[in-house]
């Protein structure tokens, strides 16, 4: 009896280890084609090593030449904004300075200020004696106590009256009223070559002038 079950449990371990070797193993893997048919297929030649291909930089295109001008001087804001709306369809590019500039308002013939309004009360008297009715007494400011004789536009005549008053015994001078006021300038661009006037587009602005800057 024993030897019946030994025999048996024997049987059963090698047919056991049979089905194992012929059934348990996985299928080999079907590694797909490395090309697409019709394809060669692509060997690396033994010590030849992989080089990348080079970098051909870029070419940048070339610039636009432009040839840049200023346009003034505009006394006010107002009269510069108008002419850069009018120019600004016309240019590649375009901009405004301010500048603070001297202005000349004319030449002041005058009698130097007196110790007291009393004094220069005097002087005026006097001047009316002489026939001289023109002048005006200054009440106020850092003036006070002068005896104004006139505001010319030319100089000339500035210094013909100052040489009247003083052929009559009056120490009468003159001097130059200038005052710092802002001035505005339009700088613009075009291309080189174009033909471009700006006075198409601001007619009638002879008082301005146009002229060569380097470009911004």
């Amino acid at each position: 009896m024993f030897l019946r079950l030994l025999f048996l449990l024997l049987l059963a371990l090698n047919l056991g280890a049979g089905a194992w070797l012929l059934f348990g193993r996985a299928p080999a893997r079907v590694v797909p084609p490395a090309a697409d048919p019709g394809v060669p297929e692509l060997r690396l030649l033994s010590g030849q090593p992989v080089k990348a291909a080079a970098r051909v930089p870029s070419t940048p295109a070339p610039a636009v030449a432009e040839t840049c001008s200023t346009l003034g001087a505009f006394t006010t804001a107002v009269d510069m904004r108008t002419a850069m709306q009018a120019l600004s369809p016309h240019v590649s590019r375009i901009q405004y300075r301010e500048e603070q500039v001297s202005q000349s308002h004319g030449f002041w013939v005058y009698l130097a200020a007196t110790a007291d309004r009393e004094a220069a009360l005097d002087e005026a008297r006097k001047l009316a004696g002489k026939g001289i009715n023109d002048y005006y007494v200054v009440t106020a400011g850092d003036a006070q106590n002068t005896i104004s004789l006139g505001l010319f536009d030319d100089e000339s005549n500035a210094q013909n009256r100052v040489a009247k008053l003083q052929q009559l015994g009056f120490p009468a001078k003159v001097k130059q009223r200038v005052d710092t006021e802002p001035a505005y300038w339009v700088d613009y661009a075009v291309k080189t070559g174009a033909p471009f006037d700006w006075q198409a587009w601001l007619p009638g602005r002879s008082d301005l002038q146009a002229r060569p800057i380097d470009c911004f």
